[in-house]
């Protein structure tokens, strides 16, 4: 039988998409709580953490916001790696920011991993007037790419904290569930605590596979 677990440490997130879709935006109101007034094109990478309780399992998420400029892209590309979610973003009232997204899709499940947890997320709801993409047309392409889909806004914070929690709970699962390994290289999921890495596996097996195990 398969245990329950406490899962105490640490998730590698990504923030990817097109310039002006609002992605920096998006994580500081996520992190503090409040809209980023003077929001410039980020250069290259910012960083952000935050500790958050899913499911009654204490998380700290690790979120690289990457620059959505071509220029920046070899630069961006180095942090994929080892990602375990992503928040996909594109801004509801531009369409070309919504076209751009299969680029962005391919690079994350090639750079980073082909688990990678990925929420798409169409920012800039409170814009709903100058609206380029509908819900439904969104929705159907997440349904087609195998991705959870928000509409989100950095503005009011509307489904903000809800989009990392769901990509976070979704990682949790999938560890839970065995389709995710934890102990796999480049998993970009970290333990807190040693004792903690029983996961997907009897009591013997663990501590039987941490003696083997050197990481």
């Amino acid at each position: 039988k398969v245990s329950t677990y406490y899962f105490n440490g640490m998730l590698k997130f990504l923030v990817i998409g097109s310039a002006g879709t609002g992605k920096s935006c998006l994580l500081h109101q996520f992190i503090e709580n409040k809209f980023k007034q003077d929001s410039n094109h980020t250069i290259g990478v910012e960083f952000g953490s935050k500790v958050v309780n899913v499911g009654g399992k204490t998380v700290k998420l690790q979120i690289w916001d990457t620059a959505g400029q071509e220029r920046f892209r070899s630069v961006t590309r180095s942090y994929y790696r080892g990602a375990a979610g992503a928040l996909l973003v594109y801004d509801i009232t531009s369409r070309e920011t919504y076209n751009a997204l299969t680029n962005w899709l391919t690079d994350a499940r090639t750079l980073a991993s082909p688990n990678i947890v990925i929420i798409l997320c169409g920012n800039k709801k409170d814009l709903d007037a100058d609206r380029e993409v509908t819900f439904l047309e969104a929705s159907r392409f997440a349904q087609e790419n195998e991705l959870m889909f928000l509409e989100t806004s950095a503005l009011t914070g509307e489904n903000v904290e809800e989009a990392f929690l769901k990509c976070a709970r979704t990682i949790l699962n999938k560890i839970e569930s065995g389709e995710l390994d934890p102990e796999r290289m480049g998993s970009g999921i970290q333990y807190g605590d040693a004792s903690l890495r029983q996961l997907r596996q009897p009591r013997g097996v663990a501590a039987q596979n941490k003696q083997q195990c050197s990481c």
